[in-house]
């Protein structure tokens, strides 16, 4: 039941897939969906869509401009606000699907993605429910913490000297996503080697077109990204956030902070145990076990939703 399908965002034409689940018939429910600092297509959010397949959820997953098959002159560069973009016209394109529930469409985002989502909801009322998973919610503090005091000064002098050469209109320099081996010897936007070999399997057997770098100025948007603020906007909409126990990378008390400033009262907070932030890439039992729980709460919140 997978099927090709684009849809333009700012001029960018967007590949991604619709899948509908078997069986089911009528106007069903949709899950659109994009991934972290990544593209989407074949990491990580097919093996999720399978648990919102099993509930009677179709999902729309989705490359942003510049990654993977999607058109972008600036490949591997992530500005968020732009990938925000490309989650609303993602929904303005659900809207013009047939044999899709509308009322019943929201949107999923893991890592950078799951802060994605808050702002997107905030600022556009057409999702039915969110569900935000181990998102980034800080960029400067999370940046500051995975770096350290030492390291992150040097980060930011690379990005002040990729901000002066593009001033001087040279162009701007790219860095890993994350180190090989040493992250003392090598400069990257997330300074973890299992990260890196995470995403190397994940290349090799599932995802040939993912490539382990990026714009420094994608880092630089980064540090000014901030989610807080615009989760104090979303009053009405089901959210779901759900965070990775021993998860070293985004910080758990950032993300219970940004879920504390979500002002809608419909909201729940699960803390799953027994993974970490990469295990919801690279180990498909802990996919599995959070596409669980995230498709336990939205089979409820789609019946609501029917009453």
């Amino acid at each position: 039941m997978a099927e090709q399908v684009e849809f333009k965002s700012n001029g960018n034409t967007l590949k991604g897939i619709l899948v509908r689940p078997e069986g089911v018939t009528g106007d069903v429910p949709l899950v659109i969906m994009a991934g972290g600092w990544c593209y989407t297509k074949e990491v990580v959010t097919p093996h999720y869509a399978k648990s919102f397949h099993a509930i009677g959820c179709a999902t729309l997953y989705f490359d942003y401009r510049n990654f993977g098959e999607s058109e972008g002159d600036r490949r591997q560069h992530l500005n968020p606000w732009e990938q925000i973009e490309d989650y609303r016209n993602a929904i303005s394109f659900a809207q013009t699907l047939k044999g899709i529930d509308h009322k019943r469409t929201g949107i999923w985002g893991i890592s950078y993605a799951g802060g994605h989502v808050i702002i997107a909801a905030a600022l556009d009322s057409r999702p039915a429910f969110v569900i935000s998973t181990v998102p980034v919610v800080d960029g400067f503090q999370t940046m500051r913490r995975t770096h350290g005091e030492r390291r992150f000064a040097e980060l930011q002098k690379l990005i002040a000297d990729d901000r002066q050469a593009r001033f001087e209109g040279k162009p701007g320099g790219n860095m890993p996503m994350s180190p090989k081996e040493d992250p003392t010897k090598e400069l990257s936007s997330w300074p973890f080697p299992h990260v890196y070999a995470g995403f190397m399997g994940i290349k090799a057997k599932e995802a040939p077109l993912h490539e382990h770098w990026n714009t420094i100025e994608s880092t630089e948007w980064l540090l000014s990204y901030v989610v807080k603020p615009y989760a104090q906007r979303i009053v009405e909409t089901p959210v779901m956030v759900a965070l990775a126990r021993a998860d070293n990378i985004t910080s758990a008390d950032l993300e219970v902070e940004m879920f504390n400033a979500i002002a809608s009262p419909d909201k729940k907070l699960v803390s799953v145990g027994g993974i970490d932030h990469m295990s919801l890439y690279t180990n498909v039992d802990h996919l599995a076990k959070m596409g669980k729980v995230q498709a336990e709460w939205l089979e409820e919140t789609l019946a609501r939703l029917d009453r």
